[in-house]
């Protein structure tokens, strides 16, 4: 009897096992190569987020930059968490500060450290070029999203630009500067200033 009981403890741990890799395999299946490739590239641009606002930070010490850094790497580790759900490989893992797979990102990165070094009116506005940018690839990439969970990530992580990007807009006015939007609809943009900071989600 004890020897059945054995054997039939270990037919079940080894089909839960094979269930459970099932089920791992039945979920990595079920994004699309767009879904895929979307979070890869999504983890990047955070990182480049917070890549730049360390460096404009430790260049102009404005605590904006390093509030909203640490926000980033909070972003950076939400994209994170659905890369490792969904097995998909990290393209940030072994990367170095400014450091990127992609290389239009890569690019960027050089451009905007490069113009945010000028003068702190200059890294006020990348930092608001960034999160336009932020705002208007995750709009991008939701119209090829399906799967809930990562919906809901990039409606966070979009909730947070926004709010970012009223920051920095609203530093650049206290400085005398009126910021003109490069990469978002006029009414976009003013819809987005024109309203509060928002609240919501964990990002």
């Amino acid at each position: 009897m004890k020897k059945l009981v054995i054997i039939l403890l270990s037919g079940l741990f080894v089909f839960s096992t094979q269930l459970a890799c099932s089920r791992s395999a039945d979920v990595v299946d079920s994004l699309t190569q767009t879904e895929k490739n979307s979070l890869q590239f999504m983890r990047e641009e955070e990182k480049l987020a917070h890549d730049v606002y360390i460096v404009l930070y430790e260049k102009w010490n404005l605590l904006p930059f390093f509030n909203i850094a640490q926000s980033e790497l909070s972003h950076m580790e939400a994209v994170r968490t659905l890369l490792y759900r969904y097995e998909i490989p990290d393209p940030v893992e072994g990367k170095a500060a400014g450091e990127f797979v992609d290389q239009t990102l890569q690019q960027l990165y050089y451009t905007l450290v490069q113009k945010g070094n000028i003068s702190e009116i200059e890294a006020l506005t990348v930092g608001a070029m960034i999160e336009e940018i932020d705002i208007r690839d995750l709009e991008e990439q939701l119209a090829d999203i399906t799967r809930t969970d990562i919906v809901f990530v990039y409606e966070n992580l979009m909730r947070g630009s926004r709010n970012h990007l009223r920051s920095f807009v609203q530093n650049l006015s206290l400085r005398g500067v009126t910021y003109v939007p490069q990469y978002l609809s006029v009414d976009e943009y003013n819809s987005i200033i024109n309203s509060g900071m928002e609240k919501g989600g964990r990002w």
